[in-house]
């Protein structure tokens, strides 16, 4: 039987607006798929999205919703979960809206630990505003604010996730979408922060500009540098610089934030004494 998508779609704002190819639609399709695995209901579930290509997400699901300022998912989101701790909050920003100018509340998300499910679509440049620059673009490509080749290193998100201090993070592309579906479910299941590096394809802006002309030539370019954990974990240390590991890379139990906060409260309520390291010190 056919997955019925349209329960949890706004069919009337079909078709999308993302570009022909797009991997933006593919990420929604698995985090539908991984939503109806988990049985959560739509009215216990809120999106919110930045700016960017990705921030039109919270456009086409049907759920509750909040389309949001550059770079500030993390911070509405925050205060959606802390006043809802009852609620699935997903959070989706692309690599410019989550690690340039929203960089500082990722970093924060992450160490709060606060039971946020931050889904970053890392297509490697600014798409929707024309191609500039972001903090994932590869050394060497061109953009149009790196005319003569983009000199920034490369930068990994998920190494910066775990070294803020994601309890959960993983790393996957849009090339496998019932592989991103598990992973997503995986994630969603966790409590915690879970922080989900998605590669995708922006054939239109990076591809064309970097001799892959096609869908198909930025999925194969996506597929070349990225590999299995455990196949990684196998390379020599030389080849393991070119490629970025795919899967699971840190799934551990921390405190939550909000559990923390309820603390808090009883302490000002005074149904609890003050908070002290020792009430932490099992769970850092």
């Amino acid at each position: 039987m056919a997955f019925n998508y349209d329960q949890y779609l706004r069919v009337d704002k079909m078709p999308t607006l993302w570009c022909w190819g797009c991997g933006d639609g593919v990420i929604l399709k698995s985090v539908i798929r991984a939503i109806d695995k988990m049985g959560w209901d739509m009215d216990k579930v809120c999106v919110v999205s930045g700016i960017g290509c990705s921030g039109r997400f919270s456009s086409y699901i049907n759920c509750n919703t909040v389309h949001t300022t550059h770079g500030r998912t993390i911070a509405y989101a925050t205060g959606i979960k802390l006043t809802r701790p009852d609620a699935h909050v997903i959070v989706v920003a692309g690599d410019g809206d989550g690690l340039a100018i929203g960089g500082n509340h990722t970093i924060h998300g992450c160490r709060r630990n606060i039971d946020l499910n931050f889904i970053l679509i890392n297509n490697f440049i600014y798409g929707l505003t024309n191609s500039q620059i972001s903090p994932t673009t590869p050394q060497g490509m061109w953009c149009v604010s790196a005319q003569n080749g983009n000199i920034d290193p490369t930068f990994d998100a998920c190494k910066l996730a775990i070294g803020a201090g994601a309890s959960f993070v993983a790393r996957e592309t849009m090339l496998d979408p019932k592989k991103l579906e598990k992973i997503l479910v995986k994630g969603f299941s966790h409590r915690g922060f879970s922080f989900f590096d998605i590669m995708s394809n922006c054939h239109i802006n990076l591809g064309r500009k970097n001799k892959m002309l096609s869908a198909m030539e930025n999925l194969e370019w996506i597929d070349s540098i990225t590999t299995p954990l455990k196949k990684w974990e196998a390379l020599p240390a030389e080849e393991q610089m070119n490629k970025f590991p795919t899967g699971v890379l840190r799934e551990v139990e921390q405190a939550e934030y909000c559990d923390m906060y309820d603390m808090v409260i009883e302490a000002a309520q005074g149904k609890r004494g003050k908070i002290t390291q020792d009430d932490f010190a099992k769970k850092i």
